[in-house]
């Protein structure tokens, strides 16, 4: 209650509002350390609602095949113990939406930056880009304070963006590299885009990439995402952006690579099967690891066991940023805008950005 009545103090809260839902970060040992762990240690409540991790350091089955040190996996570990002491479900994900019900109108208090993004615009759902202590904190009392993103008029757009020159069909890739380069001109504001169509695996890169490379918590794209024909505004008063994809797509610059990684945010269900899809009748030559939720994986086992049959490894709870696994590479190559922006500070290694063919075609292909 300290922490959650100390927020709706400084943004000017009125009141309380529940909560369908919540998505805590802070669950990688890689990034909480021991100090984290002896304060998670500390708690003695339960959650309340329906409460979810962000990715820990390592798939929770096969660490092993992941190569991570026994000793990380003990540590992260004892972090996984800690969450589920508080009833936390160990569904350890990125995209909460895929395991979670999200509709419309839900309040929720979710941490992980591309999945707010995803709520806030494609579902039409409400949630500030908490931090994993407030979002722990809300799952407690079931209620985050009412300010910022948990009121209508906090969610019009504030500048207009337009799309010049889109290709034909473009791969998630692409958008990803688009919201790359928007964010870094957005920062934490409201942007309009128009000019392109996304479906939602692209709506998922777009805003990942936004809020990886500036702090973009909501998008809106004209006659696409459900808010935006509810906002009346004049958009002579908006700032403007123009965005050339012919000068996006400069972002796809060939380089060496020893690793591929796909999932980034994790893979729906749609992109395990284009994965399948491309790795029939292949085998992988380089490291090639995909990542999803634990849920999705489970579901979709039959597609799973077509992709590991060419030598990929499928691994859920974890992801290429937050996990040391990834730290044994000079440079990966990805299909997400959010990892661009990542990789480099987050692994130490240079990163190469590709469309999910060019990915699957440099993993099995000896360059």
């Amino acid at each position: 209650m300290e922490i959650l009545f100390a927020l709706g103090k400084v943004f000017g809260a009125e009141r309380m509002v529940p909560i369908r839902s919540a998505q805590v970060a802070g669950a990688s040992y890689k990034t909480i350390g021991q100090y984290g762990l002896e304060w998670l240690r500390s708690l003695d409540a339960r959650v309340v609602v329906p409460t979810v991790l962000n990715p820990v350091g390592m798939d929770r089955k096969k660490w092993r095949d992941m190569q991570i040190s026994p000793d990380f996996a003990q540590k992260q570990e004892e972090v996984i113990e800690a969450y589920a002491r508080l009833a936390v479900k160990m569904e350890c994900t990125c995209t909460p939406y895929y395991v979670t019900q999200t509709r419309y109108g839900d309040h929720l208090a979710w941490s992980e930056s591309s999945a707010v993004a995803y709520a806030n615009s494609v579902i039409g759902a409400r949630t500030n880009r908490e931090g994993g202590p407030s979002a722990l904190a809300a799952a407690i009392i079931g209620k985050t304070p009412e300010y910022g993103l948990h009121r209508l008029d906090e969610r019009k757009p504030n500048v207009l963006i337009e799309v010049e020159g889109l290709p034909e069909d473009p791969d998630i890739a692409f958008f990803g590299a688009l919201g790359y380069h928007a964010g870094t001109q957005v920062g934490n504001r409201i942007p309009l885009f128009v000019g392109i169509r996304p479906r939602k695996d692209q709506l998922k890169a777009l805003g990942a990439a936004m809020a990886a490379s500036g702090a973009v918590a909501l998008f809106h794209v004209e006659h696409i995402t459900p808010e935006a024909r509810i906002f009346s505004f004049d958009s002579s008063e908006l700032e403007k952006i123009q965005l050339d994809c012919p000068g996006i797509s400069r972002s796809f610059q060939e380089m060496p690579v020893d690793a591929v990684a796909i999932g980034c945010p994790h893979c729906s269900p749609d992109e395990l099967h284009q994965i399948a899809r491309l790795l029939k009748g292949k085998s992988v030559r380089i490291p090639l690891f995909i990542f999803a939720a634990r849920g999705v994986i489970e579901k979709n086992m039959v597609i799973v066991e077509e992709i590991e049959k060419s030598g990929a490894g499928v691994f859920s709870d974890t992801c290429m940023v937050v996990s040391p696994a990834m730290e044994r590479f000079n440079a990966i190559m990805v299909n997400s805008g959010k990892a661009f922006a990542y990789v480099p500070n987050m692994c130490g290694a240079a990163v190469r950005l590709g469309t999910t063919e060019e990915c699957i075609g440099v993993a099995t292909k000896a360059e």
